[in-house]
C-alpha cells in the first residue's frame, strides 16, 4: 500500500476535486461550490495524496462548538485504501482544534459502506432528513459524533 499525504485541500487542486465529484456523485457540486469550501473563514478541506495524485477529499463547515461534514469523496482508483478514514481523522484533528465538540454529517441510507465507516469512527445515526438527495430521491442519516 502506498503512503497517505494529508494535506489542505487548495484551489489548485480543483479541477481533480471538481473529476472526484463528477465520478462519485449523481449531483456534483459546482467549481464555485467547492472553491468556497477552500476559501471560506468557516470552512476547511483537506486532501489525500497518493503518489502525487489527489485520491480523496473532504470538507466541513463550523462555527464552535459545532461542525458539519459537507463533504467526502475518494477517487474510485483509490477506494479501500484508507482514504476516507484519513480525511475524516484530519477533518476531526482540525475541529476539535477550533473548540468543536460535535460534529454532523449526512450520507445516503443507502451507502452501507460510508455508513459503517462513519460508526467505526465513533458516528451514531440521530435521525433521518427525508429525501434529502435526488438523482434518485433518498433520505439521508444524520449521524453524530461528539467529544468528551
Amino acid at each position: 500500500m502506498n503512503d497517505l499525504e494529508v494535506r489542505e485541500l487548495t484551489p489548485e487542486m480543483l479541477g481533480e476535486t471538481a473529476e472526484i465529484e463528477r465520478l462519485c456523485f449523481s449531483e456534483p457540486w459546482s467549481p464555485e461550490a467547492l472553491l468556497y469550501m477552500c476559501k471560506s473563514p468557516n470552512t476547511h478541506a483537506v486532501a489525500v495524496m497518493i503518489d502525487g495524485r489527489l485520491a480523496a477529499y473532504g470538507g466541513c463547515e463550523f462555527v464552535p462548538p459545532e461542525a458539519n461534514i459537507v463533504n467526502i469523496a475518494t477517487h474510485p482508483d483509490f477506494r479501500r485504501r484508507g482514504c476516507a478514514s484519513a480525511v475524516i481523522d484530519a477533518l476531526e484533528e482540525f475541529l476539535s482544534s477550533k473548540g468543536v465538540d460535535s460534529i454532523f454529517l449526512e450520507v445516503r441510507v443507502s451507502n452501507t459502506p460510508a455508513r459503517s465507516l462513519y460508526e467505526r469512527k465513533g458516528f451514531r445515526t440521530v435521525g433521518v432528513r427525508k429525501n434529502y438527495y435526488r438523482f434518485p430521491t433518498e433520505d439521508a442519516a444524520v449521524m453524530l459524533k461528539t467529544f468528551d
